[in-house]
C-alpha cells in the first residue's frame, strides 16, 4: 500500500516532514496490525501529514476512506463512522443480510431497532473487507478526541484487527486531551515542531518579501509550529510586515490560532489568568517583579495561582535564575488575545509602577496604560525614543516618538514629536509614505511648525524621492535652518543633523551658489562646529584644495569609527572619506552596517554603507562583489522608495562594466543616470555618469569622445571648486587629451593639477598624478623616472587597475619612443592584470602593443579565429572596406558606439589588433 511513490508524493506537499513521513510509513510496515496513532501540539501538522498521505495514497491507486471528529457532534451517535463508511453505501448490498441492515440502521441508511454495539463492529470489518477486495483501503480519523462515542469503539475495534491484511488505519490526537478511543498499547508516534532549517524554509516559500528582523522574530514566536509560521503574518500589518513599524511585545494570533490556543487561557481561573498577564507583558520571567506587580493589581503577591497553569503544561518554573517560562509563545499571544483592554492597562500599571530602576520598560509601560494626554508619560517616552534612536533601532523610536505625541497635552509638543518620527522614518529606515503622513499630522497638529528643522528635513527626503528638484529641496532647507529658533547652537542635534543633510544637497548640486548658505550657517555655530561637519564641508565641497591640516582631521575621525556605534556617523564619516580616497579605513565598519541592514537595520544606512564599499571594491579590483553589492543597492532603493540613491548603485556598475569593455551596458547605465538626475539639477549624479561614459568611450578607442565627456566635469587646465569629481577623473582628461593631439591641454590640466593638493589625498592619486605628468612630458628620460616613480608607490598593487593603465601607458611610451625591448615588461605586466580583471578592451590595446614591439601576444581567445555572428561579419566587411564607425552606422541603423564596441570584439576573434588587418583576416578566414 505505502510504496515509495506515497512517500515520495507526501513530502512533495509538505516541507520538513521528510523523516517523520519515513517513520510514520516505517511504522506501518513493521506493524502487522497496520494501525497507527499520530499525536502532536496543536498547529503542528497532523491534518496536513493526513491529508499529505491521503492524496498520494490516492493517486496510487489506494481507496481512502476520511472521518473527523467534530465538537459539534460529540453526542451523536455513530456519526464520524457515517463519514467514513459512507462512501462505500454503494456496496453495502454485499453483505450478508443481518449485517448490512445492522449497518444501516445504525449509520441511518435505514429504520429499525438499534443493533448491538458488537454487530456493528463487525459488520463495519466485513464492509471493509468487502471493499478490500477491489484495492488496498486507508482509513484516516482526525481530530479522535471529538470522535462520538459509538465511532470511537467501532473504531478501536476496527484498530485491533486489521492485521497483516490491505486496509490500514491511521488516527490523529491533540497531545495532552482526552478521548473515547481507547488507544492502549496500539503504535503511536508524536509528531515534532518542524526543525529551525525547515520552518525558515516554509516561511522563505509562503512570505519571501517578509523583512528580516520580522522573519527572525516569526520563526523565534512560533517555534516550529506550522500553523503559526503561516499565520502570524497575515495578522500582521503590511508596514510590520517590512519592518517599517514596531512588531507589538506579543504577536497578534490568527483565527485560526485563537481557536486552537485561547480556549485553553479561557478556562483558567481569573486569578490564574492574572499572573499570566502580568508575566506575559513583562517579558523577563523575573518573578520578583511578578510578585510585586501582582501585589499592586490584587492586593497580595501569592503566585499560587500558577499552579494551575503549571500543571496544565502552560509554563514551567525554571530554578537557576528562578524565572517563569511559557511552555510556547503563543500561549502568551493566547492570553493578551484574551485578556480585555482595561485588564491590560491595569496590568501595565502595576508593572511600570514596580520598574521605577528601569526606566525605558517603564516609560513603555505608563505608554500603555495611560488613555488621556498625560504630559510627563509623554516626555519620558520621548527621551526614551532618542535612547532607542542612538542603539540604532529606527522603528522601536519612531513607535516610542508616535505613543509621544498621541499623549501631548499641547498641539505644539505633539506637532514636535511628530515631526521628529518622520524626520526618523524618512531618515533612517525609508518608510517614505508613513512619514509624509506623519507630516501631515503634525501640520494639522500645528500648522506653525511646519518650518522646524525635523519637518523640512523630512520634507526635503520626500521631496527628493519624488519628482522634486535639488533647488526646491535647498531652498526650504536653508530657510528651515536660518528661520529657526535654534540660536546656531553646535549641540542641537536636529541644526547639526540638518546641516548634514544641507551639505548632501551642496554637493549633489555641485554649484558654487548652493554652498553660500551651508558656509554661513555653519560660520555661526557656537560654541564652534563639530570636527565631522566641518572635516565632510572641505573634503566633500572642494577636496582639490583640501589642506593637510583638514586630511590629518579625518584620519583621526576615521580612526575613531572602530568603535563607533552611531550608524548615521559612521555613514557620515564614509561620505567624507570618498574623495580624498580613504575608505579602506571604513571597510570595516561599513560591513557592520551592510550586515545590520541585511537583518534590518536601518535602510538608508545600509545603502551609504554599500556604496561606500562598492567604491572601494572597485579600486582593489574586487570587481564582481562591486556588481553584486550594486544589484542590492538598486533592490534596497527600490523597496525602500530611496529613489534618489539610485544613481550611486548605477554609477559603481556603469564602472564596472565599462572598464570590462561591457560598454553598451555601461553607456547604458550612464544615460539612465543622465535621464533622472539632470531634470532634477543633480550635476553630481551627470558628473559620475559622464565618467562612465569616458571610460566606456576609451574602452571603444574613442578618446575624442572621452575628451568631451571629461571636460563637461573639469574644463582642461581648471579644478573648478565644489566640482567634487573633478578631481577622479584628471587622467582621463590628460591621456584623452594626448592620445587626441590635444597636448597643450593635457599639460594645461597637469599644471593646474600640481597646484591642488590632489596627490596628497592619497596615494592611489599621487600614483596617478605621477603618470599624467609623465604622458605629458617630452624627455623621455624624465617621463620614465615619474613612471617609475609612480609604479614604485607603496602598496601599490592594492589598485591593480589603476596600476595596469599606469604600465600599459608607460609601455606605450617605451614603444612609441622605439625602446622595444623596455616596453615589452610593463606591457605584459599589464596585460597580465587586465585578464585577471576581464578587462577586456585594455587587455586588447596592451595584446596591440605588445605586437607592435616584436612580442608574440595571443588574442584573447588564442588568435583561433573564432566564427563572427552575421552582424559582426557584416559590420567586419564593411569596416575593411574603409567605412569609418559613423557611416557604418548609418547604413545599419546603429549606433557609432555600438559599432565600435562589436569591433572590439571582432579583433580577437579575428586574432588582430585593428581595422587595417581586417581585410586580410576576413580572407583567411574566408578565402572563397
Amino acid at each position: 500500500m505505502f510504496t515509495d511513490a506515497v512517500r515520495v508524493g507526501a513530502a512533495d506537499v509538505l516541507v520538513g516532514r521528510e523523516r517523520d513521513l519515513d517513520h510514520i510509513l516505517g511504522l506501518f510496515e513493521r506493524d502487522s496490525e497496520g494501525t497507527l496513532l499520530l499525536s502532536g501540539e496543536p498547529g503542528v501538522g497532523k491534518s496536513a501529514v493526513l491529508d499529505a498521505l491521503a492524496k498520494a495514497a490516492a493517486q496510487e491507486g489506494t481507496r481512502v476512506l476520511r472521518a473527523a471528529g467534530a465538537e459539534f457532534e460529540a453526542d451523536v451517535s455513530y456519526s464520524a463512522l457515517n463519514q467514513i463508511l459512507l462512501p462505500l453505501h454503494g456496496i453495502l448490498d454485499r453483505l450478508a443480510a443481518p449485517s448490512s441492515e445492522a449497518l444501516g440502521v445504525a449509520l441511518g441508511f435505514g429504520g429499525g431497532a438499534a443493533p448491538e454495539r458488537l454487530v456493528v463492529c463487525n459488520a463495519a470489518l466485513s464492509l471493509l473487507r468487502t471493499a478490500a477486495q477491489d484495492g488496498p483501503v486507508l482509513l484516516l480519523v482526525d481530530d479522535l478526541p471529538w470522535v462520538d462515542r459509538a465511532s470511537a469503539a467501532v473504531f478501536g475495534f476496527l484498530a485491533r484487527r486489521l492485521s497483516g491484511g490491505p486496509i490500514r488505519f491511521l488516527a490523529a490526537s491533540r497531545t495532552g486531551l482526552g478521548s473515547f478511543f481507547d488507544g492502549s498499547g496500539l503504535p503511536s508516534y508524536e509528531l515534532p515542531a518542524l526543525d529551525t532549517d525547515s520552518a525558515a524554509r516554509l516561511v522563505d516559500l509562503r512570505f519571501p518579501d517578509l523583512a528580516h528582523p520580522v522573519r527572525r522574530r516569526l520563526l523565534e514566536d512560533a517555534q516550529g509550529n506550522p500553523l503559526a509560521l503561516l499565520e502570524l503574518p497575515g495578522a500582521l500589518r503590511a508596514d510590520q510586515r517590512r519592518a517599517r513599524q514596531v512588531l507589538p511585545a506579543v504577536l497578534p494570533l490568527g483565527e485560526r490560532l485563537q481557536s486552537l490556543f485561547v480556549t485553553r487561557i479561557r478556562s483558567l481561573p481569573a486569578a490564574t489568568r492574572t499572573l499570566l498577564l502580568l508575566a506575559t507583558l513583562d517579558g523577563t520571567g523575573d518573578l520578583g517583579v511578578l510578585s510585586a506587580a501582582a501585589k499592586a493589581t490584587e492586593g497580595e503577591s501569592d503566585l499560587r495561582a500558577l499552579d494551575v497553569a503549571e500543571q496544565d503544561g502552560l509554563v514551567r518554573v525554571e530554578e537557576s535564575p528562578r524565572r517563569l517560562v511559557f511552555r510556547h509563545p503563543l500561549i502568551k499571544s493566547a492570553v493578551v488575545e484574551e485578556a480585555t483592554s482595561s485588564a491590560r492597562r491595569t496590568a501595565h500599571r502595576a508593572l511600570a509602577g514596580v520598574l521605577a530602576g528601569k526606566p525605558e520598560r517603564r516609560a513603555w509601560h505608563l505608554g500603555e496604560a495611560t488613555l488621556q494626554p498625560d504630559e510627563e508619560v509623554a516626555l519620558l517616552l520621548e527621551r526614551t525614543a532618542r535612547q532607542i534612536q542612538d542603539r540604532g533601532d529606527a522603528v522601536a523610536a519612531i513607535a516610542a516618538l508616535t505613543r509621544a505625541a498621541d499623549l501631548s497635552p499641547h498641539d505644539t509638543d505633539r506637532a514636535r514629536r511628530l515631526a521628529e518620527a518622520a524626520y526618523v522614518g524618512a531618515e533612517a529606515i525609508g518608510a517614505l509614505s508613513g512619514a509624509s503622513a506623519l507630516l501631515e499630522d503634525a501640520w494639522r497638529a500645528d500648522p506653525q511648525h511646519g518650518a522646524s528643522l525635523r519637518s523640512a528635513t523630512a520634507a526635503v527626503q520626500l521631496l527628493l524621492n519624488s519628482d522634486g528638484d535639488l533647488a526646491t529641496a535647498h531652498r526650504l532647507l536653508v530657510g528651515a535652518i536660518e528661520e529657526g529658533d535654534h540660536g546656531f547652537d553646535a549641540e542641537d542635534p536636529a541644526l547639526i543633523d540638518a546641516l548634514h543633510f544641507l551639505l548632501l544637497l551642496c554637493n549633489y548640486g555641485a554649484r558654487e551658489e548652493l554652498w553660500a548658505p551651508f558656509y554661513a550657517a555653519v560660520s555661526r555655530l557656537r560654541p564652534a562646529p563639530p570636527p565631522l561637519l566641518q572635516v565632510a564641508a572641505r573634503t566633500w565641497g572642494d577636496p582639490a584644495h583640501a589642506d593637510e591640516a583638514t586630511l590629518r582631521a579625518l584620519d583621526e575621525i576615521i580612526a575613531g569609527t572602530a568603535t563607533e556605534t552611531d550608524p548615521a556617523r559612521i555613514v557620515r564619516v564614509g561620505t567624507a572619506a570618498v574623495y580624498p580616497d580613504r575608505l579602506a579605513g571604513v571597510r570595516e565598519v561599513a560591513w557592520r552596517l551592510v550586515r545590520q541592514g541585511r537583518e534590518g537595520g536601518p535602510v538608508r544606512r545600509h545603502i551609504g554603507a554599500l556604496l561606500h564599499l562598492c567604491l572601494e571594491d572597485y579600486h582593489r579590483g574586487a570587481w564582481d562583489r562591486v556588481l553584486e553589492l550594486s544589484e542590492e543597492g538598486l533592490t534596497q532603493c527600490a523597496e525602500s522608495g530611496y529613489t534618489v540613491c539610485t544613481w550611486f548603485f548605477q554609477y559603481t556598475k556603469g564602472l564596472v562594466t565599462a572598464s570590462r569593455g561591457d560598454t553598451g551596458t555601461a553607456h547604458a547605465l550612464a544615460d539612465a543616470m543622465t535621464n533622472w538626475a539632470a531634470p532634477r539639477g543633480i550635476r553630481e549624479a551627470v558628473h559620475c555618469a559622464q565618467h562612465v561614459h569616458a571610460l566606456a568611450d576609451i574602452a571603444e578607442g574613442d578618446f575624442d569622445a572621452a575628451f568631451g565627456r571629461v571636460s563637461a566635469i573639469s574644463p582642461a587646465g581648471s579644478f573648478p571648486p565644489y566640482v567634487a569629481h573633478a578631481s577622479w577623473v584628471f587622467f582621463e582628461l590628460v591621456e584623452a587629451a594626448v592620445r587626441t593631439g590635444r597636448s597643450a591641454e593635457a599639460v594645461a590640466h597637469v599644471r593646474a593639477l600640481r597646484r591642488t593638493n590632489v596627490p596628497g589625498l592619497s596615494p592611489r592619486l599621487a600614483l596617478l598624478a605621477d603618470a599624467a605628468e609623465a604622458l605629458v612630458t617630452e624627455d623621455d628620460a624624465e617621463a620614465a623616472r615619474l613612471f617609475a616613480a609612480a609604479l614604485a608607490t607603496p602598496d601599490a598593487d592594492r589598485w591593480p587597475f589603476t596600476v595596469a593603465r599606469v604600465r600599459l601607458a608607460r609601455g606605450e611610451r617605451l614603444r612609441r619612443s622605439r625602446a622595444l625591448s623596455d616596453s615589452k615588461a610593463p606591457l605584459a605586466a599589464a596585460l597580465s592584470a587586465f585578464e585577471q580583471l576581464r578587462a577586456s578592451a585594455w587587455a586588447e590595446r596592451a595584446r596591440k602593443e605588445l605586437r607592435a614591439a616584436g612580442r608574440a601576444a595571443p588574442s584573447a581567445d588564442g588568435g583561433t579565429g573564432a566564427s563572427l555572428t552575421a552582424q559582426e561579419r557584416e559590420i567586419a566587411e564593411l569596416a575593411a572596406s574603409g567605412l569609418t564607425n559613423k557611416q557604418i552606422a548609418e547604413r545599419l541603423f546603429i549606433s557609432h558606439r555600438t559599432v565600435g564596441a562589436h569591433l572590439y570584439q571582432i579583433y580577437p576573434k579575428l586574432g588582430i589588433a585593428s581595422r587595417v588587418a581586417l581585410r586580410d583576416a576576413l580572407h583567411r578566414q574566408d578565402p572563397d
